[in-house]
């Protein structure tokens, strides 16, 4: 509604009581929505008065449509803008990586090898290993707009695309040769060296947008 200009700049928002009848949620869930729009900059709140929707000016928050999850070109260009982005995280992992991020990064792949061995059952297991494997390396890039921008991106995708997530990586990421791919990845960071660790992401990243787009059952409409 704010997005759209249904909810204009300065306007106060509807009651707690008013939103959960207008949406069909307990009020506990429109207090939790509310909350998450201030964090994100959009909705401001006067103490004692109610919450209102902030100026576009202080609006913070980086936002992909929903509507950029509909189709799969629109897949493979988020996956594109994240390719650039893991991989100067990467770099920089590389050059300032603590032992204690390897020993995090080693156990994340780990999880992902052993998933292979469990069965179709562990494929979100997968994913939330690769997740979180990716994620430390952005922590240890010590970027702190990397990680927050990689978030937001990983917030965006449980949001609009969790069950799709998971069955590709079903399909097409979920196989010793992509572990491989992880691994060096893994293995240049170890090394600390920062060129083989940015081509071995933008490898990896390179080649998931091609299995993506070979999907068959990923149709463009």
């Amino acid at each position: 509604m704010i997005l759209e200009g249904d909810l204009a700049a300065g306007e106060q928002l509807p009651t707690e009581q008013n939103l959960a009848e207008s949406f069909g949620v307990a009020r506990t869930v429109i207090r939790e929505a509310v909350s998450r729009l201030k964090h994100d900059g959009l909705v401001d709140s006067r103490q004692g008065v109610g919450a209102f929707v902030a100026e576009p000016s202080a609006r913070s928050a980086f936002r992909i449509s929903p509507a950029c999850f509909e189709k799969r070109q629109k897949l493979l260009e988020i996956l594109q803008l994240r390719t650039g982005i893991t991989s100067e995280a990467a770099s920089l992992a590389a050059r300032a990586r603590s032992q204690e991020d390897i020993d995090f990064m080693e156990q994340a792949y780990r999880d992902m090898e052993s998933s292979l061995r469990l069965g179709d059952d562990s494929a979100e297991k997968h994913v939330l290993a690769e997740r979180t494997f990716y994620r430390r390396i952005a922590e240890a890039s010590g970027n702190q707009y990397i990680l927050e921008f990689l978030s937001m991106l990983d917030a965006r995708i449980d949001m609009e695309l969790r069950s799709v997530a998971i069955k590709n990586a079903r399909v097409t990421e979920w196989n010793a040769d992509v572990l491989t791919e992880h691994k060096a990845v893994l293995e240049a960071i170890r090394d600390q060296n920062e060129d083989a660790a940015s081509q071995a992401v933008r490898h990896h990243y390179t080649y998931a947008a091609q299995r993506l787009a070979d999907r068959a059952d990923l149709a463009d409409t």
